[in-house]
């Protein structure tokens, strides 16, 4: 093993002895001073390392050659400290900024620390101080445990500080989520309850307003025709286009939502463009959809970051999706619930209401008499010899005579008065907030237009058809829907006593005649 070793005095013919002494007499007093120090370095475990005023080697120990792993050539006494900096560029062990830094350092005659990663993995921490008057004294410590265990360290709290960071992540996530479950949850429910599409409109401008504030919307249903779809409702401005082209929106033609981007490859559709005073960055198309078939289109526009940042909404466009399909599924229901109540409110023969839906009408306008006294009345009228009508020219030809009166009570009455098939052949008017001599009147001219009317069958004119009327008004002719109903019979009744093809009011209290029903 290489000594320790100390600077001596050179010669012109060689290198100095080493028990010569350093001429430069203000880094050493005597070589005893470098022996006295050798003789401490000896003993420890870190590399002792001297450098002189003038920058060169003055003193180093074997310590210093095993930690940096250098050859005999790679360090001496009296090698300049730029020279042996040179060696440790050539092994990667510092870069040439590090060496252009600890040159500084060494310049400015101060204390400093700096590490050399060698190619075997180790690492070497190098603390120089200074040394009297101008030179270093320089320590070196292999510190390749600590520093893995400092990086380690590192690794872990990285990995702490980066688990804390996605468990944040995740609890707004799931805040948001939660947050957007009960909005969806609780939009669901009101959705469910509407009876009507006017109620459902609401609730989805008052709900959608609301929870994405700052947008604006609109929300379109397909016309009776298919080729259009009307303006229903809009949140968020004023102007509500009446209508737009089926064919005008990509979301209906590729029969699913479409989100325009107009910082992505986006194509906008023609309906948004129609409206030139809108500068639209994002919007959302979606279809609505009700049993298997697309009712209409709720459009969603996002306005800016202003209204953007007050969303507690994380993806506003997939939010909006899933409201359109609550609102196609509402639609549905209600779209359902109609035509189940159609259908057992309607006549299918004739499209008149039915009995019960006349009955329920009569006990709502006794209510309204309850409420403000509005009086109503009822023409109840049935096809003359209609039994034998039908004997004669089979029940089909009965069943057109029946459509035929039924028209013709569609054409002699407002719409606020209901035409209702009470059963049979028999019919019944509910005429709201009318008086005894206007329900005359309009007795009177259906039963003139049911004169006049022609009914063919199987390419042949039928014979004329007549109806007999008896007219009631409430509370006049009844104080309950039983009373009314049987006093209208009564007046019914004479009419056809007298000859049928006339209009006979109820006078309150007589008997009814014994008249064969085949009249």
């Amino acid at each position: 093993m290489e000594k320790s070793q100390t600077a001596v005095p050179k010669s012109a013919h060689g290198p100095a002895r080493r028990d010569a002494t350093p001429k430069n007499n203000n880094t050493f007093d005597t070589s005893l001073d470098l022996k006295k120090l050798l003789q401490v370095a000896e003993g420890m475990e870190q590399g002792l390392l001297v450098w002189g005023e003038d920058g060169k080697c003055m003193l180093y120990t074997q310590r210093v050659m095993d930690l940096l792993e250098m050859r005999r050539t790679d360090l001496f006494v009296g090698i300049d400290r730029s020279e042996f900096f040179k060696y440790s560029l050539m092994r990667e062990e510092l870069t040439p900024q590090e060496v252009e830094q600890i040159s500084r350092q060494f310049s400015r005659h101060s204390k400093f620390q700096y590490d050399s990663n060698l190619r075997s993995g180790r690492v070497i921490s190098t603390r120089a101080r200074p040394f009297r008057d101008a030179g270093f004294i320089v320590t070196l410590t292999d510190v390749t445990e600590e520093r893995q265990k400092s990086i380690e360290r590192d690794a872990s709290v990285q990995l702490a500080d980066e688990a804390r960071r996605e468990l944040a992540v995740t609890l707004q996530k799931e805040k948001a989520r939660q947050y957007e479950t009960g909005i969806l949850n609780e939009f669901a429910d009101w959705l469910q309850t509407c009876k009507t599409l006017d109620e459902l409109y609401e609730i989805v401008r008052t709900y959608l307003s609301h929870v994405l504030p700052g947008s604006q919307g609109e929300l379109y249903i397909y016309s009776n025709s298919r080729d259009v779809l009307d303006g229903v409702l809009c949140w968020g401005r004023d102007n509500l286009q009446n209508y737009i082209e089926a064919d005008s929106c990509w979301g209906l033609r590729r029969g699913r939502s479409y989100i325009y981007n107009k910082e992505e490859i986006s194509f906008e559709c023609a309906h948004v463009a129609a409206v030139k005073h809108l500068p639209i960055q994002k919007y959302t198309c979606i279809p609505i959809v009700a049993h298997g078939d697309t009712v209409g289109l709720m459009h969603i526009r996002y306005s800016g970051s202003g209204a953007s940042s007050e969303m507690r909404i994380s993806d506003p466009s997939a939010f909006a999706t899933k409201c359109g399909e609550l609102v196609s599924l509402a639609i549905a229901n209600v779209r359902l619930r109609d035509e189940l109540h159609e259908q057992s409110t309607r006549d299918p023969l004739t499209g008149l209401s039915n009995r019960r839906y006349c009955l329920d009408l009569m006990r709502q306008q006794m209510q309204d008499f309850a409420r403000n006294g509005t009086k109503f009345s009822v023409i109840a009228f049935d096809a003359d010899k209609f039994k034998s009508f039908n004997d004669s020219f089979g029940h089909d030809a009965g069943d057109a005579v029946l459509k035929e009166i039924a028209d013709q009570m569609r054409k002699g009455t407002t719409p606020n008065q209901i035409s209702c098939r009470f059963g049979g052949e028999e019919f019944l008017i509910v005429l709201p907030e009318t008086e005894l001599d206007e329900a005359q009147f309009v007795a009177e001219e259906l039963r003139k237009s049911v004169q006049d009317a022609k009914v063919f069958y199987a390419n042949q004119q039928l014979p004329t058809v007549t109806i007999s009327c008896g007219i009631a008004t409430f509370p006049t002719h009844g104080e309950n829907i039983q009373d009314l109903l049987r006093n209208a019979d009564l007046a019914l009744y004479r009419a056809k006593e007298a000859g049928r093809n006339r209009c006979e009011t109820a006078d309150g209290g007589q008997d009814m005649p014994q008249v064969a029903k085949s009249a």
